[in-house]
Parts: structure tokens; sequence; C-alpha cells
């Protein structure tokens, strides 16, 4: 389809207001629904899912230590709107087509609020999954200042729910963060950036045959879905106006498959403030800010002096990443236009800090456990690709149990010849380092035989992390503190497509 770019504004989706607040917690209902919504100018009108009658869904923001509790409800109609594929596990016909569960991303939450890929819930919670166990969730929210997003987190259709339109921004603030003098107010805009493709009657399209289909079957699960066009909070290639002076983005990859590699055409540099999890030490000046699959980079871009610029922000990660088709610079290698037509409304007084918070560092001596955990696929009984963790499946006995309070360092060990963007439920992490190793061999006789040195973190990652790039044929290693609640969660691929089928694992923490 040949839409033309920057004619629709960017959006700034609304914050959600809490229907009660008090001194002791905050009450929110969010609402689930089906409509209609106008993503681009020349485009009909797209039936999506969203929350509030919004996609994406409102932004939260709340308080570190706010108790925020948070009604999730399904009033979504009976039929979904993408193809299902029931040959995959957790999406068999012995379950409602259409069923929801949120995940509250890089939150630390009671195990019951975390969204649960089997606590799922049916429209007027008729029908329930096997680990469904509340209808209003819990937040504590005891992270420092950072960037979440809440997205659908269902068994088995989760790339369709989130496809769908069920995301959104939830931001934590606090006072230290307030008295770094930031961009702020209307100076600091969240984007989220998904790619999506469209049939002429302006429609969702999602594949429902593999490339090579497989006789016989409705629909089958894709290895993974690359969109042709690109949304930035829910428009296809928006412009924003903006006024010469900094302002603070909220950078947010919430597609299903795609990594972007996102840069400025004015050479400008982006300066890094935040990783997923909450502010840097000091800021890092980046020329192009690379971000997988669910992963956050709050970043500051200074207009100043740029008066009647125009200032594209690209996007040149080959699909797959890093090695597969270069972008098309024409579409996908378009995300949107800055436009330096406004005039300034005050002084620009906000700072780019050198220096923001202490970001003290995790000791691999610290740990008490070293898990060694493969990355491997194999193929189904049709000839698909199955992505595992651990080389087993998701309902294969719990193996991972850390301790409540334990450090560990997880090996993430990539057998396969894709790049895997794993996140852990919970936590946060920090990269140690990524090495080569010899893949055959560890194939063949479980050793682990490195063959070349360890490669630090990139600038970009040297920060509180949910989520980190494993890189094929690599050795990932990450380290982190489990708690401060036990129970049941999850670690997965972030790559939707894989995590339905069926790259994901529970893990427990133990008292």
């Amino acid at each position: 389809m040949n839409l033309t770019k920057f004619v629709d504004k960017l959006p700034i989706p609304p914050v959600i207001k809490p229907l009660r607040k008090d001194f002791n917690h905050t009450y929110y209902e969010a609402t689930m629904t089906e409509f209609k919504q106008s993503l681009h100018r020349d485009l009909p009108e797209t039936t999506v899912w969203g929350f509030e009658g919004g996609y994406p869904g409102p932004t939260f923001e709340v308080e570190s230590g706010e108790k925020v509790f948070v009604k999730w409800i399904n009033n979504l109609p009976a039929k979904h709107l993408l193809p299902i594929d029931h040959t995959i596990h957790g999406a068999h016909t012995d379950v409602p087509d259409v069923r929801t569960v949120i995940h509250l991303h890089g939150a630390s939450v009671e195990w019951e609020s975390d969204g649960y890929p089997e606590a799922w819930f049916t429209n007027g919670f008729q029908q329930t999954g096997p680990y469904f166990s509340k209808e209003i969730y819990r937040y504590d929210n005891y992270m420092p200042a950072c960037t979440l997003w809440y997205h659908d987190h269902t068994l088995g259709i989760t790339r369709l729910n989130v496809y769908a339109g069920l995301a959104g921004f939830y931001l934590i603030r606090e006072q230290r963060e307030r008295e770094l003098n930031l961009p702020s107010g209307r100076f600091d805009i969240p984007l989220i950036i998904q790619d999506k493709s469209f049939n002429p009657d302006g429609s969702l399209l999602y594949p429902r045959q593999q490339e090579k289909p497989v006789p016989g079957l409705e629909t089958s699960i894709v290895p993974e879905f690359f969109g042709d066009t690109i949304l930035v909070n829910g428009k296809v290639w928006p412009y924003l106006n903006v006024e010469p002076r900094k302002y603070r983005f909220r950078l947010l990859n919430a597609s299903n498959s795609r990594f972007y590699r996102l840069r400025l055409d004015s050479g400008q540099l982006f300066y890094q403030i935040a990783t997923d999890s909450g502010l840097t030490e000091s800021p890092v000046g980046l020329h192009e800010v690379i971000l997988a699959p669910a992963e956050r980079s709050e970043v500051i871009v200074d207009f100043t002096n740029l008066e009647g610029n125009r200032i594209i922000m690209t996007n040149d990660a080959p699909a797959p990443y890093p090695n597969g088709e270069p972008v098309n610079p024409d579409t996908v290698g378009q995300v949107m236009e800055f436009r330096v037509v406004e005039p300034l409304s005050s002084i620009d007084t906000s700072t780019i800090p050198a220096f923001m918070v202490p970001f003290p560092k995790r000791r691999v001596q610290e740990a008490s456990k070293v898990r060694f955990l493969g990355l491997t696929r194999k193929k189904d009984q049709y000839g698909r690709e199955v992505m595992l963790l651990d080389d087993k499946d998701w309902d294969a006995p719990i193996s991972e149990n850390p301790k409540l309070g334990q450090t560990e360092v997880w090996y993430l060990i990539n057998l396969t010849n894709e790049v895997h963007p794993i996140h852990l439920h919970l936590v946060d992490f920090q990269v140690i380092d990524r090495r080569n190793f010899d893949v055959e061999k560890y194939k063949q006789k479980g050793v682990l035989e490195y063959t070349g040195p360890a490669i630090p973190p990139i600038p970009q990652e040297r920060g509180r992390k949910d989520t980190v790039i494993a890189n094929a044929h690599q050795v990932t290693r990450i380290i982190m503190k489990f708690g401060p609640y036990t129970g049941v969660y999850v670690w997965h691929c972030h790559i939707l497509e894989h995590e339905d089928y069926v790259m994901m694992r529970p893990f427990m923490v133990i008292p």
C-alpha cells in the first residue's frame, strides 16, 4: 500500500485518571474493547482492540512506592480479529478464542498480579485460566523512576492480542528524577513504535499461513512477523511539531518481531538517560539506538538552533535482525518526522545532567548460583520451527527455582541462528558480557569452549535491564537478585511469535 508519510500528527496517549485515590492506595479500571480508529489519513478506519477506547491504551503515571490497584476488564467480542492457530500449545480448541491477561512489563510485582500466561480471563470473567486468582491486580511500584509498559500476555495468542492493539505505557516517577531538571511536562513524550500491514479496506493484515504453507492447516504460526508500515503512538508515519529546545523521548519497541536501529537524519546525537528499568549513572551520546522487541530507551534530543528544520527518525535494522533483508528506505526505513516549527514558548532551562543516579555494579563473585541455559530449536510434526528455552517445552517441570534474595548469573547459550531478546519477569538485571563459543562442541559434548574474548555490553546497555539481546552463537551473561516476592513467574523470548511457539518457561522464586 502506498501511504503518504508525515501527513498525520503524532497522537499523545491520554493519562488515565484513577477512580479512587487516598493516602493508602490508588484504584483504576481499564476496559478492553473493540472499536474503529483512524491509523492514517488515506486508510479507511481500522478495527482494533484497545484500552478505554484507544489504541495504544492510556498512560498510567504513578509515583515510586505508590500502591496501585488495577482492574483489567475484558469487554471484547467472542470472535478474534485475527487468525488463531489452534495447533499451538495454549491455543487449542479447548480454550475460548478471545481471552486476555495483562502483564506490566518490567514491574516487580506479586506473582498473582504479574499476568501469568495461564491466568487468562474472558469477557466478564465468565471463564478463567487455571492460574487465575484475582480480578484486581496490585502493583506496589517498588522500582525507581522508569518507563514500563503493559500488554497482553495470554498463552498461545500474545502475538495476536498485542498486534490487535492491547498495549500502553506505565510511567513511574519520583522526586530524585524531578530534581535532575530533565525536559518535563509536554516536553516529555512517550513513543510506542510498532510495525503493521493493512488490507486495502484498512483492516489489519496478519498472515494465515507461513511462506511455505502447511497443507490442511487453516492457520499457521509464522516464524516472525514483519509489517510494511511503521506506527508511532498508533499513527502510520506521523509528524511532531517541536520547539527549538530539548525534548525527552521514551522510546519503546512494541513490535512483534522487528528490531529497530534508530538514527536522526540530521546526524544529531541521542543523549540516552535511561535503559529499560530506570535512569543510568550518566548520559551517553549515541548516533544510533538499537531496540529489540520490548526494550526501552529514554533519550534527550536537542532541537535548539534548528528552527525550520525537518528531521526524520530513520531505521535501518535488517529483518530478521541482524542478518536478514535490508529495510526498504522508503517504507520501514522511516519512523517519524520532527518539524522544528513551533515558537519557543518559554526559555529552555532543562538540562542534560553529567551525573544522574549511582549505579552499583553487581559482582559475579556475589552470585550463589550459576545456570547454563541453552536457546534451542526443533521441528514439530508439521515441519515448522519450534523455539525452546533450555530445550524444554512450556509444560515441562520447573527447573529454575532461585531462592528469595539469591543472586544468580545466567549463561544464555544461543545455539540457534537467530537473535533472541530474552525477558525475565519480576527482576531487573545487568548485562555482564557476551562471548563467541564452539557451538558444535557444545551440541555434541555439552562442553562450553570459548573461541574469542569476552565482549562488554554496548554503551546503551550499561544500566538496569529487563530484556537482553542474546546474539546467535554467543553466550550472553546476565546477573540479577531474585525478589522481593516469591511465586511463579516466567522468562521468555520477546519475539512474540517465538514466545507463543513456545520459547517461554516458568521459574519459581522459593522462600
